[in-house]
C-alpha cells in the first residue's frame, strides 16, 4: 500500500504499528552504539565525547533523517520497498534507458539481498545480547547467566515463529512507544545535570577530531555506524504502511528519543568517565534499573522480529524473481499478505544466531561482526536510487535528489571503509555469509536459465504446433494443462504423452506463469486466456513479487473466458528436472550445487499449490 493519502483515522494506528515493526533495530542501538566509541581504547575525556556525540547526530540526521526518511521512501516500486524491490525498479528502468548497465545492476541489487541475511542473523544476537547484559549491572553475580538466559530467549523466539506474529504484534507498537518516552527521559534527566553536552549540536567538534586525530576518527566511524544500522528497514517495510506513517513516527518520537538518549549518555559520561563499560544502564535510577533490563528485552525481541520476518519476506522475494529454487512458504495469517513463515530459513537462522551467541560471547563482540554487512547494502541502495533518478522527468528533482544521493555515497563509502577495519576481530563473518548467499542466488539464477536454454533447443515452437492440428492422433476426454516456463514453446511433456500413450487431450491447456517485477498484480490483471486452435488455449497467470503464486485459486477465472476446468476431469502435467551430469558448461563444483539445490526444491505441484489429486509429474533429467 503507497499510503500516499492515508485517512486521519487510521494514520495513527499505522504509525503506532510501524513504531513496533519499522524501528526496532535502530531503536534498540542506545544499548550499545554509543559504549562501542570508546570499546577500543579511546579516552572518556569531554572533547572526545562531544566529538563523538557530534558525529552520531550529524550521521542520524544525514543519513536516517535526509537520506532514509526524506528521500528514499519516496522511492517505492507500486508502493514496496526494500533491496529486492528497488533493484526490480531500477533494472527495468536501465534495460530500458542503459542496457548495457541491466545485468550489473541486477547483480548488485542480489548482492546487496545477500549481505542482508547477514545483518538478519547478527541483529538477534546483539540486540538481545546487550539487553540481557544489564543483568550484570544490576545484580552481578549472576553475570554468568547471561548467555543461557540470551540463548533461553532467542530460541524460544524462534520456536514461535511458526504461530504467526499477529497476537504479539498487536503488543509491539505500545511496548516501543514505552520504551523510546523511557530513552527519551532517561535522557532529559542526564542531560539537565550537565547541559553543556548539547555544544555537542555543532558539527565542528566533529570535524576538529578528524583533523586532529584522522586515525581515531576513522576507528570511531565504525562505531558511529552502529546507530544507523536500522535504516534499510524503514525502506524494507514501507509496503507495510507506507511512507507518511513511517516519517510520522520517526520525525515525532523516534529521532528525539534516540538523539536525547545519546546526549544523556554522553552527559553520564562527561560527569564520571568510568561509567563507559555501560553507560545505558547506568542512565536508571536503582531502582528502575531491573524494569529497563525487562523492557530492553522486550524491545530487542521486537527489534529481532522484524528481522526475522524481513528475512522471510526477503527469501519470498527472492524465489518469485527466479534467484532461489520452490521454497514452502507458510502464510500465518488470513488477512495480512506479508506474515509468513518459511521453516527452512527459520531453523538456518536461528543455527546461526546460537553460534554467534556461543562464539563471540558479549554484545562487544558481537560489534565487531556488525556493520560492514549494512554499510555496503546501504551503498548498493544509493547507486540503484541514483539510477532510477535519472529517469525521473521532473529535471529540478532529479538534480536535487542525485545531489544528496552522491552526498551520502560519499559519506557511506567512509562508514564501510571505517567497518572494513573490523575484518580481522568478526567482520569477516558477514562478507563471508553474504559471498555464500550470494553464490547460491547467482547459481540458481545461472543454472536455472541454463535448463531454459535446454528447452528451447528441444519443445517445438507454439505456432508449429498450432499449424499441424494432430488429426492422426485418438483424443480422449477431459483436459490436460501443461505448466509451460516459455509461453512460445510446447513443452515436452506433451509429447511424451504421445510418444508413450499415443492419444491426446480432448482439451489441452498450456498454462504460463509471469513473475512480474512489481509487488502485487490487480486481480482484473491476473489472467489472459487465448484460444489458439479449437480445444487448444494458452493461459497466462501474473503474479508480484510479494505474492503466493496460488495456481488452484486463480484459475478459477477462467469461466469468465468461456474456459471450463471442471476437477473431474482435469489433469495437470508438471516437470521434475534432475542433473544427470557435468560437463562444463558450469564449473563442476556450481553444477553439483545447483544439482543439490533442485533436490531441495519444492514441487512445482505444491508450489503452485495445485490440487494433488489432479496432478501427474513427469521427470526429465538435463546434463549440464
Amino acid at each position: 500500500m503507497t499510503n500516499s493519502h492515508v485517512p486521519k483515522q487510521k494514520l495513527g494506528a499505522l504509525t503506532l504499528a510501524a513504531l513496533g515493526i519499522v524501528y526496532g533495530d535502530i531503536g534498540t542501538s542506545p544499548l550499545y552504539a554509543f559504549k562501542e566509541a570508546f570499546t577500543h581504547g579511546l579516552a572518556p575525556s569531554h572533547a572526545n565525547v562531544l566529538a563523538t556525540l557530534s558525529a552520531l547526530f550529524w550521521a542520524i540526521t544525514l543519513i536516517i533523517s535526509l537520506k532514509y526518511v526524506w528521500l528514499v521512501l519516496r522511492f517505492d516500486n507500486k508502493g514496496e520497498g526494500g533491496v529486492l524491490a528497488l533493484q526490480a525498479l531500477a533494472h527495468r528502468h536501465t534495460r530500458r534507458t542503459m542496457p548495457q548497465w541491466s545485468k550489473a545492476v541486477a547483480l548488485i541489487g542480489v548482492f546487496a539481498a545477500a549481505l542482508f541475511y547477514g545483518d538478519a542473523i547478527i541483529t538477534p544476537a546483539i540486540s538481545v545480547l546487550s539487553a540481557i547484559e544489564g543483568i550484570s549491572v544490576a545484580t552481578p553475580q549472576f553475570e554468568h547467566l547471561i548467555i543461557p538466559i540470551t540463548l533461553g530467549i532467542l530460541i524460544s523466539l524462534f520456536l514461535i515463529q511458526r504461530f504467526g506474529t499477529a497476537k504479539v504484534g498487536i503488543l509491539f507498537g505500545p511496548i516501543t512507544v514505552v520504551w523510546f518516552v523511557s530513552l527519551g527521559a532517561l535522557g532529559i534527566s542526564s542531560i539537565l545535570q550537565t547541559p553543556e553536552v548539547l555544544q555537542a549540536l555543532n558539527p565542528l567538534y566533529a570535524l576538529e577530531f578528524t583533523l586532529h586525530h584522522p586515525l581515531a576518527a576513522f576507528v570511531l566511524l565504525s562505531a558511529v555506524f552502529l546507530a544507523l544500522t536500522g535504516g534499510e528497514a524503514l525502506y524494507a517495510d514501507m509496503g507495510h504502511f507506507g511512507a507518511k506513517p513511517i516519517r510520522l513516527a520517526w520525525y515525532g518520537l523516534v529521532w528525539p528519543a534516540l538523539i536525547l538518549n545519546y546526549f544523556g549518555q554522553g552527559a553520564l559520561v562527561m560527569r564520571d568517565p568510568t561509567m563507559t563499560q555501560n553507560p545505558f544502564y547506568f542512565l536508571a535510577p536503582d531502582g528502575l534499573l531491573v524494569p529497563l533490563v525487562v523492557l530492553a528485552t522486550m524491545a530487542t525481541v521486537i527489534a529481532s522480529q522484524a528481522t526475522i520476518s524481513g528475512a522471510y519476506s526477503l527469501t519470498q522475494q527472492a524465489t518469485r524473481l527466479g534467484y532461489l529454487p520452490r521454497i514452502r512458504v507458510q502464510h500465518t495469517s488470513d488477512s495480512e499478505q506479508g506474515q509468513i513463515y518459511i521453516a527452512s530459513v527459520n531453523w538456518l537462522m536461528l543455527l546461526g544466531v546460537i553460534l554467534l551467541v556461543l562464539g563471540f560471547g558479549s554484545s562487544s563482540g558481537l560489534a565487531a561482526a556488525y556493520g560492514i554487512a549494512v554499510s555496503g547494502t546501504m551503498i548498493i541502495t544509493s547507486v540503484l536510487i541514483f539510477l532510477v533518478a535519472l529517469a525521473r522527468p521532473n529535471q529540478r528533482l532529479r538534480k536535487a535528489i542525485i545531489a544528496s544521493v552522491l552526498v551520502a555515497i560519499v559519506f557511506e563509502i567512509m562508514f564501510f571503509s571505517s567497518n572494513l577495519s573490523k575484518i580481522g576481530h568478526g567482520g569477516w563473518l558477514p562478507i563471508l555469509l553474504g559471498l555464500a548467499i550470494f553464490t547460491l542466488l547467482t547459481t540458481w539464477k545461472t543454472g536455472s536459465e541454463l535448463i531454459a536454454e535446454h528447452r528451447r533447443k528441444i519443445n517445438v515452437t507454439m505456432r508449429k504446433f498450432v499449424a499441424d492440428p494432430h488429426r492422426e492422433i485418438p483424443r480422449v476426454s477431459g483436459t490436460a494443462v501443461y505448466l509451460a516456463s516459455n509461453p512460445n514453446l510446447v513443452p515436452s511433456r506433451l509429447f511424451y504423452n504421445i510418444k508413450h500413450y499415443k492419444v491426446m487431450h480432448e482439451q489441452i491447456v498450456f498454462l504460463h506463469v509471469d513473475n512480474e517485477e512489481v509487488p502485487y498484480v490487480e486481480e482484473e490483471n491476473r489472467l489472459m486466456v487465448t484460444g489458439l486452435a479449437p480445444g487448444i488455449y494458452s493461459v497466462a497467470v501474473r503474479f508480484g513479487f510479494r505474492e503466493e503464486p496460488d495456481l488452484g485459486k486463480a484459475l478459477r477465472g477462467t469461466v469468465n473466458y468461456q474456459l471450463d476446468l471442471p476437477a473431474d476431469s482435469t489433469t495437470f502435467f508438471v516437470a521434475r528436472t534432475s542433473i544427470v551430469d557435468c560437463e562444463g558448461v558450469l564449473p563442476y563444483w556450481r553444477c553439483a550445487l545447483f544439482g543439490w539445490m533442485m533436490r531441495q526444491s519444492e514441487s512445482a505441484a505444491t508450489y503452485f499449490n495445485l490440487p494433488s489429486e489432479q496432478v501427474v509429474e513427469i521427470g526429465t533429467q538435463v546434463t549440464l
